[in-house]
């Protein structure tokens, strides 16, 4: 489903691209694309996901709308835990600058399925590349969060030349290692747990039954990690990522059958798929965008000569009719 949400996309400045490797190599395809200057400058190349820090402060509001709601109802609370599902600690992210901000933030929770780098770096202070797994949470399968940087940035104490100094050591190694007053600190900031997939579709399949509330896969981690750190209560909010029926197929693992399923999604069904294959290779993915812009700009050209001979033909002809009419009159007289 979420596939064809994005490849039925009819706009022809719109184009997927399927690449061959895991969401690390697609961004590193991303980030290679802004480091090349001259190609950035050139196709004026930005960014609508957490690369783009303006993503990390819009996903602020979530936090503090959330906050006024549940201090309405519950007059006693206040400080408001956040779980969140993470893979890439953008959302998070947003979470910790809210409360750098002056929010009462009580625990961010850091929820990781079996990729959980994050999750072994606040609990042991490792953060250690490892293969990435395929899950039934896709949109976390994810080994090197590229928002963890900027954490990392204000845990050197925001001294850049540390954050330096670590992220080239990871680059080199794949291992970044804190322990002591900085791991403490860490801790201090979030707290994390792990939902591997059965605890996952343990979880999916108990708030249906207890609640009537299907959760997708990766809202279910979220939700399983207040239950292992025991602040599932009413000062507590998990952020939910999607409808369960984008993971149908997941989710029919821990209930079967599923609650119906909004009408609107059957449309995807039978609209054109749009998309097209790279290779993992920043060059051609960039080469790809260029000639899809070129494309674009010599179809907008010949439409607008187009439009210019249709205008001018109709000008000639306005012009015509009112000669014609001119000489008809002079006649008449």
């Amino acid at each position: 489903i979420q596939e064809r949400q994005m490849t039925t996309v009819p706009d022809d400045n719109i184009h997927c691209v399927s690449v061959e490797g895991t969401f690390d190599d697609c961004q590193d395809i991303v980030k290679a694309s802004f480091a090349n200057q001259e190609f950035r400058d050139r196709v004026k190349l930005g960014a609508v996901n957490s690369i783009n820090w303006c993503r990390v402060l819009a996903q602020t509001t979530y936090y503090f709308w959330s906050y006024f709601r549940v201090t309405d109802a519950e007059k006693d609370v206040k400080e408001v835990n956040f779980s969140v599902p993470t893979g890439n600690f953008g959302d998070i992210l947003a979470g910790y600058y809210s409360k750098r901000m002056g929010l009462p933030v009580g625990d961010l929770i850091v929820a990781t399925n079996e990729n959980d780098i994050l999750h072994r770096f606040f609990t042991q202070g490792e953060y250690h590349r490892e293969d990435i797994q395929a899950t039934i949470s896709p949109s976390m399968d994810i080994c090197v969060s590229s928002n963890f940087e900027r954490y990392l940035f204000h845990l050197a104490g925001d001294d850049s030349t540390t954050l330096a100094n670590w992220m080239s050591a990871f680059e080199s190694t794949g291992k970044l290692t804190i322990s002591g007053k900085m791991l403490d600190k860490a801790r201090a900031d979030f707290k994390s747990a792990r939902a591997d997939t059965d605890a996952t579709l343990k979880i999916i399949k108990r708030y249906n039954s207890d609640h009537e509330y299907m959760l997708c896969p990766h809202s279910a981690v979220g939700v399983d990690a207040v239950h292992q750190l025991n602040t599932a209560n009413s000062a507590t909010v998990c952020l939910a990522t999607a409808h369960f029926a984008k993971f149908g197929d997941a989710c029919s693992m821990a209930v079967d059958p599923l609650p119906t399923l909004p009408k609107q999604l059957s449309k995807l069904w039978k609209m054109q798929i749009r998309s097209s294959n790279c290779p993992n290779d920043a060059a051609v993915v960039q080469a790809f965008m260029e000639k899809r812009i070129e494309e674009r700009i010599a179809k907008h050209a010949a439409r607008d000569e187009k439009k210019k001979v249709l205008k001018n033909v109709v000008l000639v002809s306005a012009a015509v009719g009112a000669l014609a009419m001119a000489v008809s009159a002079l006649r008449r007289r």
